[in-house]
This record gives C-alpha cells, structure tokens and sequence, in this order.
C-alpha cells in the first residue's frame, strides 16, 4: 500500500483549501452525548446515563480562571480540565464520547450487574484507571518515584469525591493523549507530561500555595491550544529536527535520534532534572540546541553490520561453534560412534578446549558490544562504559587462565609418558575452573525451572537486586518479566530438545564423519603438481578450508530445516486437536447438520449469566460434556430440534441471513438459495424443515423401502426409515405438505373438500393405530407419488391448465379409495364412510370439476416449489451450492462450531471494538473506464473477471434480470454502480474490504435482535422474512407473472432477512458495540481534486451508517503558516450529506517516520471499545465469520499460560490463489504460515509476533505503551513485526485462535511477489540492527531466543547461507579443479569418500525441499492427505520448485544487501490483477542484479569447471554433483520468463528485443526515467553503495575480488602457456585486459568525434582496429601454441575480470565520477548489461521459436483456472465471445 508519500505544504501559493466550515450544530459521531435531549436510542440505556451524569458533577470544583463558560453551559470534568490545561474543544468533545462509552460498555458488562444502574459503579472506574495508568505506575516504580495518584481508595464503596477524582486522572491522560499527534508513539514521553500535570491538578485541587507567587497553585500554561503549543510541539519539532536529519532514512541509524531514542531518554530519573517543568527548551534534549551539544542516541546504537546477527543470538553461535568443535574432535578419532571415542583419555582431554573457544566467543561478543554501543558512554553513562571494558577483561583473563591450565594438562603428560596421577589432578584443577565460569549459566538454568523467582527479580525494583544483575545487562524498563510460566516452559524446552538432538545426530553422522577421512587423506597428500603458482604449496590447507567451508555453512543453517519438519508435525498435531479439517465440504456438513444446528445454538447464543465462581465451574464442565456430545454425536444431543421449538426458528434466522448474503455476493443463484434456505414452519407441517439440499432423494428412497418392506409392520418400517433423521423430515413434511396443498387448492364448503378431509382424517387414524401396512397397499404408493409430481408440475406451470388439474386430481382420488386399500369397498360403503360423493352423480368423472381455486398468494408457490423439489428431486444434490468458494465458506463455518471457543456473551455484555483499516490511494471502486479499456492483448478488467468468475457473473446477472434489467448489452446504462461493485468485490479494493467489514455490524443487529426478541417476536418474523423472498424470488423463478418486484434504481442493499424485523434499538446496541475507521490520508487532497475515489469513499460513507472516515487536513493561513489538522467526518442520513464530526490541530505534518504507522497513529483517537482489530486495504471478512466475533473477544477474559492476550491472532483465508498458479504458489505458502506457522508459534513456543492485519489488540494495552506498531524511519520499515516485539518485551501475550477466518488479498504476478517479497527480506535486514530484536535475543531464555531466531530473521539469514553455500561449493571445487588438487586427489583415490562428504552436503542443500512439508502437513489437516499429496504433485508440474528457488534468490539478495548497505525502502506492489505481459527491458530492471547477474556467474563457474574437472570427465559424476546448482541458474534465469504471460510469444520477444536494445543505448538526459533510460536505472542501482559506511564498502570490494580468480585461474589452463606456473604468467595477462580497455576507449573515443560529422574516419579507424587485432591472433596461432580454443578460455577469463573492476569501481564512485575514468566505467557497464541481457534473452528466444512451447507455458500458468472451465488461451489471445 502506497501509504508512505507525504503532500508536500504548498509553500507560498494560494491556499489550496478553504478555511474549515463551521460546524453543524447537533453533529455527533455515536451518542449525542452534548445534548441529552435528542431522542437516541443509545440514550435509553441507563448506563449511557450514569457515564454521563457522572462527567457533570463539576459544582463544588474550584474553576479554573480564564474559563469562558456561557451562562447556560453545563460543563463537565473535561471542559474542566480543559479550561484548567489549554486543551482543543475537539479534543474534548472526542474524549468525552471516549470515556462514556468505554464506561457504559464496562458498566455493561458488570456481574453481577450494580444495585443501582441509574449510578455508575465504581468498580467500572477504578478497573478503567488500573488499566490506562498502569504503565505509567510501573514507570514511576521503575525510575524510583512516587506517582501522582493522590486520594484514592481501594474500599468497595467510595464517596463522590473519590470517584471524581479516579475520573480527573483517567480523563486527563486520555486528553494529553488524544492530543500528543506523533508523540504517541513515546509512551513513557506523554507518562513525564501526566506526571506533571497530574501534579498540577493536584495542587489545583488542594489549592497549595505557590511558593513563587505565594498565590493559590495556577498551571504553568493555560489558554487557547496551550498544551499544544507548550508541550507537544516543542517535543514534535525535536523529532521532526531529527527526521530531516536522517535524510529521509538514508543516513546512518547512529547518527540520529528515532522515536524510540527519544522515548527511552525518560528511561532514566536524569529527564526530571534535564527537562524540568514547565519545559526547559534550552536543554539539550531537544533541537533548539546545535546538533554537537544535543544528546545522543539513548539505550541503544543501530550499527550496520553482519555482526548484530551473532550479537543478538550469541547464545545460539556459541552453542553452534562449541557442538561443532566437539564434534570434529570426537570424529577425528574415527571410532564408529561417538561414544567411543570419549573412552580415550586423550579425546576427554582435548573436549576440553571448548571452554577456551567459549571464552574467546565472550571476548568476541564483549568487544562487539563496546565496538557498535561507545558512542552510549557519556559522563552520565560511565558506568555502562565502565562494564564494556570489564567485560573484555574479564574474557582475556578467562582466555589466560584456561589456556595455562590446558598447557600444564599436556606438559605434565608428556613429562610422565602417560596419565599420571599429577596430569589427573591437573585435569581436575582444570575441570574446577570451568565449574566457576559456568556458574551463570547454572543460575540461569535454576531460574530457568523456577520462572517466578525470574520474574520477580525482574520487576522488583531494588537496588540490591540491580546490583546483582548489573554484570549481566543494562537495566531498562522493557524486557523485565517476560518470562512464561512452568508448564509453558516445558512445552517449548521439549520441542527444542527433539529439534537440538535430531540435528546433533544427523550433523555428526551425515556432515562432520564422513569429512575426517578425505581431510587426513588431504592433508597427507604431498608433491601436488600444481597448475598454477601455488602461495600456499606445502600442506593443501586451503584445499582443506574450501572442503569444509560448504558443509560448517550447511551445519549452521540445517537447525532451520529441522525446526520447520518438527513444527510441521507438532502443528499437525495440534490441529488435530484443535478439531480442524473434520468438516472438509459439503458432504460431510450433510451428515452432521442436525447437531450443526444445536452447535450453533450452543455457540452463538447466550447462555444463562452465572453469578458466582463456583457456578462457573459447574458451568464449564457441564459446557465442556455438552460439546463433546455435539462433536461426535453421543445420544440425542440435536434432541431432534422440531419446529415447535423456538430455537430452531432461531437457528433458522441466522442460517438463512447466512444463505441471502451467499446470495447477495452471487456466489450462489437463485435457485441454490430456495435449496439451501431454512423455511419458516407453515401448512401445519410437523418437522423441522431442512434445506431442500439435505432432504432430496430421501422420499424417494423411503419409497422403495415402503414398497420392499411392504409385509412388514409399521413400526418396523417407521425404525427403518426412521434411521435417516432427514429421511424422516422429508416423509412427514411430503405428507404434511400434500395434505394441507389438496385441501388448500379446493373450495370451502364444496363435496370435495369433505371427501378429501375425510380420507386424510382416514389415514392419520391408521398412521396412529399402526395399521397402515395392514390397511393399505403400499406398492400403489409409487402410482399416487407419480401422480403427485405431476399435479405439483402442473401447478407450477406458467399457464395452468385446470382441466389437466382437475384430471390428475381424479386419478389420485381413484388410486387413494379405490386401488390404496388392500380391502376394496363398494360404492355405498364409501358413500357411508364420507369417501364418495353422494347424490346421483355416483360417476366420479365429475368430481373436482368445479371444486378447484388456485391462491394468488407467491408464498403458495414458493413452498410449492419446496415440496416438488422434495417430490422428485433423484439427485443426491452434493454439488450445491456449485461455487467452490461458497462451499468453502460454509464447511469452514460449520466445523468451527466444533471447535473449542468461548461462549458468546449477548450482545450487551459484550466487549465494544473498532476496526481500522489505513488507505492511501488504490483504487475504492473500479472505475468504468479502467473496467472497459483493454490492455495490449484486447483484454478488458471486466472480461477478464467474467471469464475466471464465471458462475458469480451467471449469479450476478440473474440478481439485475430480478431487479429489473432487461437487455444485457444494457447493463452499463442501467446497473453501472452494481456492475462496477460486482467488479471491485472481486479485486483488492477499499469497497470490498469495508462490504468485508460491515457485515460485523450486520451481525451484531441480527444476534441483538435475537438476544432480545421474545418466541413470538421470532416466529411472526421468519414469517415476514419468507413472504418477501417469495415476492422478490418470484419473478425469476416461475411464480405468477402478474406479481414481480420493482426495480431498484439505487444501490442500496434491498432490505432482507432480519434487517426486515429491527425495532430500532439494535442499530443504537450495534453502534455502541462497533465502530469502523478507515483512516484515508489524503481524503481532504482527493475532495479538493474532485478525484473520483474521493466520490467512491463518500458513497461508502453512505451506504454504511457504521464507517467513520479520518483524514489529514492542510490549512494554509499565510505565506508560509500551514497548520494541520485529524479530521473525522461520517455520513448524516438525516442532512443526506457528509459532516465534519471532530478537527483536532496537529503541531505538523502527520508523517515523519514510516507511512502506515503514522497514518493509523492520527486515526486511532477516533477508535473506540476495548478491542481494536487491525485490517489491511486487501482484506474481506464473512458474515458467518462475523457472529463469532463477540465470542473471540471473550478470548481477552482468559489467561493462557500466566498471563491474559494483548493481541488476539487470528487465521486468514487467501482468496487471490484462483487467479494463476503462480497465486496459487504464493496462497498456499501464504495458507501455511498463517494457520499452521502461527499456530505453533503461539502455542508451544509462545512467540507468535504481530505479522499484519487481521490481529486483534486490547486497545487500551497498547495505546498506553506506544500503539499498534512502530514508526521510526526505514529501521521500523516492517511495521507492524515491531507491534509484537513491543508486546512480548512490555509483558503482552500473543495467542493464535483458528476458529474465525479473514480474507486476505495477495499479490499475483511474479514481480508483484518479488516486490514484496523484496521489502519482507528488506524488512528482516533492518530487523537485524534493531534493539527490539537484540532485546528479544537477550533478555528471553534459551529456547525462547531459538524460537524467536527461526521464526523471524534466522528465517531469511538461513537463506542467505543456502546461497552463499553453493557459492562457496562451486568456487571450492573450481579452485580444486584449477589447482591441479582434484586430479592429484582422484589419483590418490581419496576422491571416492570426500565425494561422497560434498554430496552429502549438495543433499542436504536440496532438502530444502522440507521448507514445502509445512504446506503439505496443512493441506492434509484440513482437505485430506490424498488431497494434499495431489495438490503437490500438481504444484511440481506446474513448475513451483522454480519459483520458490526464485524466491529463495530473491530473499537471499535483498536481505544481504539491506544488512550490508542499507537501501531498505517502501515498494508499492499494487493489486491488480496481472493478465499483461511483462517486456523483458522491465523484467531485466528488476531481476539483473538480484539473480540474472548471479545466474550468469554461477553458469560460467559450472562451465569452467566443466572444462577443466578431471572428475567432469564421468558424466554421472558431474550431473550428480552438479544438478542442484544448475537447477539454480535456470530457475534465477528463467522464471520471469516463465511466469510471464505470454512469456514464450515469438513476436513479443522481438519487440522486446528491440525495447531492449533502445533502452540500453538511450542517454536519457537528466530528467529520464529508470524505465525510459539504461543510465537512469543504473545509477539508481547504485545508490546503496553511496550511503553505505566504510565497511560495507570494504566487505563490497572483497567480494568483488573473487571475480579476478577466473582470470588467474584460467591463464595457467591456456595452451600458450605450455604448463609454465610462474606468477609472472598472471601479471603478464593483464596486459590482454589494459589492450582490450584501451581498444574500447578508442573506439569510444572515435565514435565521438567522427562519427557524426566525417563517418568515413570513424569506419577507418574500425577497420584498422579490427585488421591489427586479427593480424595478433594470426601472429600467435602461427609462431605460438596458441590456439583457437584459447580464444573461448580467454573470454572467460577476462570477461568476469571486467566485471569486477567494475564493481569495484563502482564502490569507488566518490573519488572516481570527477576523473576521466569515470565514463570508461560507465560506457564497459553498458555493454556488460547489453551482454547479460542477451545472455538471458537467447534461451527465452530460442524456446518462443521452438512450436508448441508458448502454449505449453499458458498451461502452466493457468492450469488453475483451465480446470475450472475458463478460456484462458482465449483471454490471452484476446479473441472475445460474441
């Protein structure tokens, strides 16, 4: 999302907006608290009341001088303060509603309810006070101060003085609060200002004296705005003063303060001295001072570098070295297991120099902590410098003393010849000493099992307790207490211990075992015929270094794959017992929808409220056997929910309203709904009423079993069918219906009908004797049920015909007296029994004849439809609905209701929450423009969307015809808003996202409604709801013609299901319950451009009475006086127009750090409830999924583990994966880490983080310790990881709760998925140097660290270390090769075991492929393993290896240059969807460097190494070793080919061609784009290297170095040479590389001065050029041993050469750009691009050439949709349907 641009102030131009407008009297936002007198529904509840009537008690308070109250005003504790402090009356206004609706909500939720609900209890208040002030409690406690809470009481009762002042605090944090604009974000910064004013207040209230006026105490600033011109903006100036310092991001981390620098200065009691009150702007914290006196960064340095990775996790490095090197030792001794080994005294002996190592790791780790932290030692610091240069200390002499101890260990051996008592006893001493310096460590372990005493030494401030940790680290206010609890650390110890033990056995057995041999056989190896010069000749150590460098490499990423195969199954596991994945479609919901219904029963509605603890347990456990008779169907737990019961109406209500918003979605048709509805019970029928879906085919099969089973009695029968539950539904309701349809369609007081009654009268007699099997012959059935089917046909006929009505009503009469009973009755008998007509028409030719009159009433028809369908449906109808979606949506709903979740509260006692959503500029509705324009292949967005939404465009066009459209091709003039939401709802738009959102308040109504609605209120509704579906369905499903719906002209959802029976009070219950702010940046620029999104935003508004819009405000005052303003604004249905609600001045522009964070940071003022949900612009919800949302919220009630959640993680859906494979790929990686990653994460690691947005907060937790992310400049660019950083080291609690899903959007194109997969590793890189995540790896324990390490950069650094593993195999093995080492190895027959090492290694590289079993283990979870195992193999065809090994480049690239240079920026995706082809100039952009240029080098290596390998020689052996690593370079070179719509086109390749080529060759000029010009983009390329510091440059020109091997590699290989290994060869050869650059800069240099105006020259001097180097070459090939395949080694030589010099030039620019060099650089980079673009271009060119292949890549590409029935190849081709 593009949210990090600011509008620049128009500096000394006409004000671009007006001044605001006054505001309307009588606006509000939720309650009208400010007039009482408005008759609101909100107001009615009595706690609205006594929150309000509690705020007025202001009489006997002293007033504030300078307040300016009207006569009438009736102010309240905040105009009090207010007028006391200088607070905006917005602010005021918003505060107020704030606090009395938290404190109604609270006093709501009350249990037991207060006696007196008139008055507002205070327990609610001092609950609220604990909460808000606790973290400036624990601050004060913290810094060793008093807090300045004064006159409270803890007693039950308290009198109104008590109260009012628990009041004043609360109201008075909340207004600093609401007011401190980006000072939010430093908790402890507004916790100084409360602590302040707090004490202001007091002597306010206490009226001290002042001891400099000797007056009554007066505030030190008061007045209009005072508090934020004299508090806030001093501050907001300092850090917007650092902002511009940083250089937007680009300048060193250490070299300016962020916000957390700021924040931390009030870590430490020096800021009440420094800072004074009331704020001394001459102290040197702030930018009024020169940037030398300031102060410095505070608590923390971010230092770029590699090294902050072993900083931050020493813990795990040192365990990973100190394994590493016990077990080289104990391999060395080549027993056969480890064991063995250890009984040799010598092997003992030598284990111990581990604590030598371990020692040297300390010194190593202290000298990094003084190396990146000295610019923290201050004269205020001295003690933190103090301990740096101690620590080190401490290290050498521990280095000292277990180096002497070790030497005398192995003196006093070789003295003696053997283990001598003395040597013994030296190894003791030795042993002792270790025992000491391991003592920590013991301590840490004790503390470890014993968690409480941890945390209590933790969060105790004692100094003696400081005193003791001092050694270990620094105090700080974060980190302290975050320990879990016993059984929790149990759980996440055992896991690790598994993990540690499986890697353990496999590095020794598998890497470290199979080396010992091949090194000794190395190191053995003597009078090596080298083939070149050789510096280090005598021992092949480097030969030794470069066979072990790819397997230490492997040996310290391999704990990944390990941890990701044991998560996998312990998430599996969980799963399993979470109940995920019983209820996977359709089918299976079938069979278990009877106890569906009491399930949801169960869940979604209340239960009885329990009064006391001991209840509760009772309670639970009766809740806890409940659902498990529910779960697996034990006894007659549904209890045969009959529709007499008001709970079936109910959960007929809520299934229903689920069914119409399937339906108003299109996911399913008209049709689909009648079968899937729930009708109400009507025709006096018996049963609950089943959807049609469950019920068909059973009557039928009932039939047959009536007919085989004839014989038998009835009730044998009844068992038999009645072992069906909807076997049994569909025969009592077929007969009950039957009965009252015949009797319905025939007159009153006719024969007929008396004749009918009585033979029904007939039957129910004998139903109830049990004798029907004995009176009636039940063969005849299927002759009256033939019958039956026909007369309902012919009823729901267009044109009834009466006389066929008449004529198969007869049949049945004939079939029902005279062929239904076995014992046949005269005529007279019958006239007796009141079974025939009596008279003198004995004939019954005329019966019914006139006796027919059919209802006008749609209704009939509708449960006529019902009943045919009943009747004569034979299809087991397990495809409805037919949209896979749809079926999804509702398998997952209903195996929810399985699962474990808190039982919902009513809608009253629930919590209140917020959703927020922050926007930029995408798009809110698809325009019609952007919808119709086609692209380059004729394709429109709108057709694309019919085609892969095939059956939704089907469902969508029956939904217009229903309102009124009439033609098709007319849809654009008389449906364009429909059409264009039906579109948006499909994309990642605002509009779906907000549809997404509103359906929460949608539900609260519907479940208010319910939770207050009387048996007879619900029973009348479903009533009133059936009626008007039939009306609205009728006109498209064979009702009267005569009865059809008006059109809807407008766009309003036509009101269906319960929103028909809302009295009034569920709107005002829903709103107090639910509010929705979308926080639109540039809402205000959009409206005064007149930009259509602004128009979409406020048709929202619109149509959501629920959505509030907060915006940011320029107003420009003068020449350069600009102020800014947070704006909320909502839509008044009463004006029809948008109204401005809240305008609170900001003391500047909002954004000074990162984009997202800021612009949810001035919006959440405007948020309110207890729980605030965070949701992204590219999400969806479901209605379904919205009744759960109040029992999630009771989630924040329980504890898990010792503490209660602060965030709520919740399980997505990815709804993109459709689209191609390629989103299919990214969904399922997306689906994995999102279920069943998360999953494991917070349960049993306890470390699942905040990783975006569908995570619910504690609202009020967070927005006192600093928000909902971090904000701070390019260093918190991975916004919302930093949320839950802060949550774990400030105590929070992060859980991961499965059973309610949101929809997530995701990114479909590869280099869409690049580009945020750029920014994710970008994002990591900065992680890295981040004091949150140093913290994490310090002050959690062992396995928590571990956990923390592999869960968030341990991922992307592992990455890192695959690539550059193969770098360090393939270079290590073209080194052996080149030296003349491999062939002198090959021929001592060593070859064979260290072979067989490397190839270990190369396998366990490959097993990367474990990365995928995380998205196999939770495909088989929830769609079976079959299911799974088939998905995959599909996967593999598709070619999905390639693209997770380019995205394994992609991660890898970005991630190492982010730690190394920096460069970490904001990449704005989009989120369109990608159907254009791609042009390989773009492509070649954004690939070159990350992975063709890389591609390219390892080819050349693999090449070479081809040429020059004896071993090569053996193809098998070649291929084996070399596989995986080409299947690198072709997945790093062709996969944006591959991915590439129309990536094989052979004419699209010879544009892109050309495109190429004029691209490379454009200068551009100084104002040229990267996409217009070659030169552009390459310096943009470079700008990393600019602001990198002195040792990335440093590290940036080793690397380079490697590429000058190829050439002293090659040189020795020539034929020229004649095996000649002088180093004077080497040094020759440049002179090759000095005549080539010299050839080039003649040529350069002839172009521009000849070539324009005397060509002729210039094509002289080309042709000399080219004689004199062919004369060389003949020259050589005829008096030399040159030869032509010298040529070839040449190029491959000094090609990469070039490049490197390059690079390292390129490094160099600062000193390079001013001098002459500088364009040769530039011109040779040119042609170097040109040269690897073609490189990479020719196998894409020669596959678009070869047939067959273009549609062979639209296969793979689209095999997702090609399987749903999509024409892809036609949408590619552009060849429309007509």
């Amino acid at each position: 999302m593009n949210v990090r641009q600011r509008l620049q102030p128009t500096r000394g131009r006409v004000p671009r907006y007006a001044p605001p407008p006054p505001r309307l009297e009588g606006v509000y936002n939720i309650i009208p608290i400010h007039s009482p007198v408005i008759d609101h529904p909100s107001l009615r509840f009595l706690e609205v009341r006594a929150a309000s009537a509690a705020l007025q008690i202001v009489d006997d308070l002293r007033r504030p001088p300078f307040a300016d109250w009207s006569p009438g005003a009736r102010p309240d504790l905040l105009d009090w303060l207010a007028a006391l402090f200088g607070f905006q009356a917005d602010n005021v206004r918003n505060q107020r509603e704030h606090l009395v609706l938290h404190l109604a909500n609270a006093q709501m939720r009350l249990n037991p309810p207060p006696r007196n609900a008139d008055a507002l209890d205070p327990r609610v208040v001092r609950s609220f006070r604990k909460k808000v002030l606790l973290n400036y409690t624990l601050w004060c406690s913290y810094l060793g101060m008093r807090h300045k809470l004064l006159g409270l009481s803890t007693a039950f009762r308290v009198d109104v003085p008590t109260l009012r002042r628990e009041l004043l605090y609360v109201a008075l944090y909340l207004l600093i609060w609401g007011e401190s604009a980006n000072l939010r974000f430093m908790p402890e910064c507004i916790c100084y200002v409360f602590h302040h004013m707090a004490d202001e207040l007091n002597s306010f209230l206490e009226e001290r004296i002042d001891r400099l006026t000797g007056r009554p105490y007066l505030p030190k600033f008061s007045g209009k705005n005072a508090f934020l011109k004299s508090v806030v903006m001093p501050i907001y100036q300092t850090i917007q003063t650092e902002v511009e310092d940083s250089r937007n991001g680009s300048a060193p981390h250490s070299a300016w303060r962020n916000y957390d620098d700021l924040n931390e200065y009030f870590w430490r009691r020096r800021c009440f001295k420094t800072l004074k009150w009331p704020l001394d702007l001459s102290c040197n914290y702030f930018a009024t001072t020169s940037k030398s006196e300031r102060v410095g960064k505070t608590g923390f340095v971010e230092q770029r570098s590699f090294w902050n990775v072993f900083r931050s996790f020493d813990r795990l490095w040192v365990m990973l070295i100190l394994l590493l090197q016990a077990m080289v030792i104990i391999a060395w001794e080549e027993t056969e297991y480890p064991w063995q080994a250890l009984e040799g005294r010598d092997a003992q002996v030598k284990l111990l120099t581990v604590f030598i190592t371990w020692s040297g790791l300390r010194l190593l780790q202290s000298v990094l902590d003084a190396g990146t932290q000295y610019s923290l030692v201050s004269r205020e610091t001295f003690f933190l410098g103090l301990r740096m240069v101690l620590k080190s200390l401490v290290a050498v002499t521990w280095i000292v003393v277990f180096s002497v101890f070790y030497a005398r260990i192995w003196i006093q051996k070789n003295a003696d010849g053997n283990w001598s008592q003395e040597a013994d006893r030296r190894i003791v001493v030795y042993l002792k000493t270790a025992l000491v310096y391991i003592i920590p460590e013991l301590l840490a372990l004790a503390l470890f099992i014993l968690p409480w005493i941890r945390i209590g030494i933790e969060e105790f401030n004692w100094t003696i307790l400081y005193l003791f940790t001092w050694w270990f680290h620094t105090r700080i206010f974060v980190g302290r207490g975050v320990r879990e609890g016993l059984v929790n650390n149990i759980k996440y110890a055992l896991f690790w211990v598994v993990v540690l033990a499986s890697k353990i056995s496999f590095s020794y057995f598998l890497q470290i075992k199979p080396l010992v041999a091949p090194t000794k056989a190395l190191l053995a190896l003597h009078n090596v015929r080298y083939k070149w010069h050789e510096f280090f000749g005598k021992t092949n150590r480097m030969s030794v270094i470069l066979l072990w460098t790819p397997v230490i490499l492997i040996y310290l990423m391999d704990l990944q794959i390990w941890y990701s195969i044991f998560s996998s199954l312990v998430g599996a596991v969980i799963g399993l017992f979470s109940h995920l994945g019983e209820i996977r479609n359709i089918e299976q919901l079938r069979l278990r929808f009877q106890f569906f219904a009491s399930a949801l029963q169960f869940n979604l509605m209340p239960g009885e409220p329990t009064l006391s603890a001991k209840a509760t347990m009772v309670k639970k456990l009766r809740d806890a056997i409940q659902r498990l008779r529910l779960r697996y169907g034990l006894g007659q737990a549904y209890n045969k929910i009959e529709s007499s019961q008001v709970e079936a109406t109910r959960f007929a209500l809520i299934w229903n309203e689920i069914v119409t918003t399937l339906r108003e979605e299109d996911l399913i048709s008209d049709r689909e709904f009648e079968l899937l509805e729930l009708p109400p019970n009507c025709w006096n029928i018996r049963v609950i009423r089943w959807p049609c879906a469950l019920l068909c085919n059973e009557l039928l099969l009932a039939l047959s079993q009536a007919s085989e089973l004839a014989e038998f009695s009835d009730r044998y029968l009844w068992l038999k069918i009645c072992i069906n539950e909807y076997r049994r539904c569909a025969v009592i309701e077929a007969y009950d219906s039957i009965k009252y349809l015949i009797i319905m369609i025939i007159k009153d007081n006719t024969e007929e009908k008396s004749i009918v009654m009585n033979l029904f009268d007939c039957i129910d007699m004998h139903i109830q004797n049990g004798k029907i099997t004995k009176v009636y012959d039940m063969t005849i059935l299927t002759d009256i049920h033939a019958k039956l089917s026909l007369l309902l046909q012919l009823l729901l006929s267009q044109t009834k015909d009466m006389s066929q009505i008449v004529n198969v009503l007869q049949a049945l009469y004939e079939l029902s007296v005279r062929e239904f009973p076995k014992d046949k009755k005269p005529i007279i008998a019958l006239q007796q029994e009141g079974l025939a007509p009596l008279g003198q028409a004995t004939d019954a030719g005329f019966l019914f004849e006139n006796a027919v009159e059919l209802p006008e009433d749609p209704d009939f028809y509708r449960h006529l439809r019902r009943v045919h369908t009943i009747l004569t449906s034979r299809d087991s109808m397990h495809n409805v609905p037919l949209n896979l979606e749809a079926r999804r949506r509702i398998a997952f709903f209903s195996n929810s209701l399985f699962m474990n979740m808190p039982l919902a509260p009513c809608v009253e006692k629930m919590m209140a929450f917020t959703v927020l959503t922050p926007y930029y500029d995408e798009d809110v509705l698809y325009t019609e423009g952007s919808l119709r324009k086609d692209n380059e292949d004729g394709i429109s967005t709108l057709f694309y969307l019919q085609k892969v939404y095939e059956d939704e465009w089907v469902n969508f066009l029956e939904r217009m015809r229903r309102e009124g459209l009439e033609n098709v091709e007319d849809i654009w003039n008389s449906k364009a808003t429909e059409l264009r939401l039906w579109a948006s709802y499909r994309g990642q738009t605002l509009s779906r996202t907000v549809r997404g959102m509103m359906y929460y308040y949608r539900a609260l109504e519907m479940l208010s409604y319910l939770d207050d609605a009387s048996e007879m209120d619900i029973r009348m509704g479903i009533q009133n709801i059936a009626s008007h579906h039939s009306l609205r369905s009728n006109a498209s499903l064979n009702g009267p013609p005569s009865i059809q719906m008006p059109a809807s002209r407008t766009l309003d959802r036509a009101p269906s299901g319960v929103s028909l029976l809302l009295k009034g009070s569920e709107n005002a219950c829903a709103l107090m319950k639910f509010t929705y702010v979308i926080t639109c940046q540039i809402y205000g620029v959009q409206k005064a451009n007149k930009d259509q999104r602004a128009n979409d935003i406020l048709y929202l508004m619109k149509k959501n009475e629920a959505l509030r819009v907060a915006y940011v405000d320029e107003v420009h005052l003068g020449r350069d006086e600009v102020e800014f303003y947070s704006i909320l604004v909502k839509y008044d249905q009463q004006l029809q127009r948008e109204v401005e609600i809240y305008r609170i001045q900001l003391p500047g522009p909002v954004k000074l750090g990162e984009g997202k964070p800021e612009n949810q940071n001035h919006a959440i003022i405007f948020t309110r409830g207890d729980a605030l949900q965070t949701i992204d612009m590219n999400q969806d919800n479901y209605f379904e999924e919205a009744l759960k949302m109040r029992n999630l919220l009771e989630e924040f009630k329980n504890s898990y583990g010792i503490r209660k959640p602060t965030i709520l993680g919740v399980r997505e859906n990815i709804f993109t994966g459709s689209v191609s494979s390629l989103a299919w790929f990214m969904s399922s990686q997306e689906t994995s880490f999102v279920t069943l990653g998360q999953r494991v994460l917070a349960n049993p690691l306890k470390v699942r983080m905040h990783y975006g947005h569908p995570d619910v907060f504690d609202r009020f937790w967070f927005l006192t310790r600093g928000g909902l992310s971090k904000a701070s400049k390019v260093i918190n660019i991975s916004e919302d990881i930093f949320a839950g950083f802060n949550c774990t080291l400030r105590g929070g609690n992060v859980t991961h709760h499965e059973y309610i899903q949101v929809g997530k959007g995701r990114d479909v194109g590869l280099n869409q998925i690049a580009m945020f997969e750029a920014k994710v590793a970008s994002g990591n890189g900065e992680q890295v140097l981040s004091r949150d995540i140093y913290r994490l790896g310090h002050r959690l324990d062992f396995f928590r660290m571990l956990s923390v390490f592999y869960t968030t950069v341990g991922f992307y650094f592992n990455s890192l270390i695959v690539v550059i593993t193969v770098y360090t195999f393939l270079w290590g093995r073209l080194y052996l090769a080149l030296s003349g080492i491999e062939a002198a190895a090959k021929n001592n027959s060593v070859s064979g075991e260290a072979l067989g090492a490397i190839l270990n290694q190369q396998f366990a590289v490959q097993l990367g492929i474990f990365t995928a079993l995380p998205m196999i283990v939770e495909n088989s979870l929830e769609h079976g393993f079959l299911q799974a195992v088939w998905d995959f193999i599909t996967m593999q065809l598709q070619l999905a290896s390639f693209f997770y090994t380019f995205s394994l480049g992609t991660q890898a690239h970005y991630f190492g240059r982010t730690i190394l240079h920096g460069g970490a920026k904001y990449r704005a995706t989009g989120r369109g969807f990608v159907v254009e082809h791609k042009s390989f100039s773009e492509n070649y952009r954004m690939y070159a460097r990350s992975h063709f240029v890389k591609g390219i080098e390892l080819g050349v290596i693999l090449v070479v190494y081809a040429s020059q390998s004896p071993l090569a020689k053996d193809t098998f052996v070649y291929i084996a070793m070399t596989i995986s690593s080409w299947f690198l370079v072709v997945s790093w070179m062709m996969s944006p080919f591959i991915f590439n719509p129309s990536g094989f086109d052979w004419l699209k390749t010879v544009y892109d061609y050309n495109d190429f080529i004029k691209w490379i060759w454009n200068d551009g000029g100084m104002f040229a784009k990267a996409d217009q010009s070659w030169e552009t983009w390459w310096y943009e390329e470079q700008d990393h290297l600019r602001t990198t510091g002195l040792w990335g440059k440093l590290l940036e020109i080793i690397l380079d170095l490697r590429f000058l091997l190829f050439q002293y590699g090659v040189v020795y290989q020539l034929n020229i040479i004649q095996g000649n290994t002088s180093i004077a060869v080497y040094l020759l050869s440049w002179i090759y590389m000095v005549v080539a650059v010299a050839i080039h800069v003649i040529m350069a240099y002839a172009r521009d001065k000849y070539a324009a105006k005397e060509h002729m020259y210039y094509r002289l001097i080309q042709f000399l050029v080219i004689v004199v180097v062919l004369l060389v070459i003949i020259l050589l090939l005829k008096f030399t041993s040159f030869d032509f395949l010298d040529l070839v080694k040449s190029l491959l030589a000094f090609v990469p050469t070039g490049w490197g010099l390059i690079s390292i030039a390129l490094v160099l620019r600062p000193f390079l750009q001013s001098t002459v060099v500088w364009e040769t650089v530039v011109s040779l980079a040119r042609l170097y691009d040109m040269l690897f673009g073609i490189i990479v271009m020719a196998p894409v060119a020669l596959l678009s050439w070869l047939p067959g292949f273009q549609e062979m890549q639209i296969r793979i590409l689209f095999n997702e949709a090609f399987s749903r029935g999509l024409q892809i190849s036609r949408i590619l081709t552009g060849k429309k349907s007509s």
